[in-house]
């Protein structure tokens, strides 16, 4: 099972301002008709219990959300441990990260679908989101 990891500010939504998740219709899109859990990221998952944060995906995401990556990683490349620890717990093979924080990811990063935090989620991570969920 392929496993997306999800920030939210700079994503979602462009970090600096602008509609909450106002990305989210782009993301739910391009997961239709692919098999895809997806853990949430997003320093969010800090101020909100998971059931909270599920009242802003729509229905047809909101089934694949399976959990948060956990308690915060003081360290180098934090979102990434916070990652590797998900996945290493939860037995994950398969994931990619949709962020817009380069600073929290080694450099290079397979793993890391860098989004631009002024727009959030666009056409360029949009299609390498599709090309990791059409092949094995």
């Amino acid at each position: 099972m392929k496993t997306l990891m999800l920030d939210f500010d700079g994503v979602l939504h462009p970090s600096s301002g602008g509609q909450f998740f106002s990305r989210l219709p782009l993301l739910e899109t391009a997961l239709s008709g692919y098999e895809c859990d997806i853990v949430i990221s997003s320093s969010w998952r800090h101020h909100h219990s998971l059931q909270d944060l599920l009242e802003h995906f729509p229905a047809s995401l909101r089934r694949s959300v399976v959990g948060t990556t956990g308690p915060p990683h003081i360290g180098k490349w934090p979102r990434y441990q916070e990652c590797l620890n998900y996945c290493k717990t939860n037995c994950v093979r398969d994931w990619r990260a949709l962020d817009d924080s380069f600073l929290e990811f080694p450099n290079p990063c397979k793993e890391l679908i860098l989004c631009n935090p002024n727009t959030g989620i666009d056409a360029k991570q949009l299609i390498a989101l599709k090309q990791w969920l059409m092949h094995d």
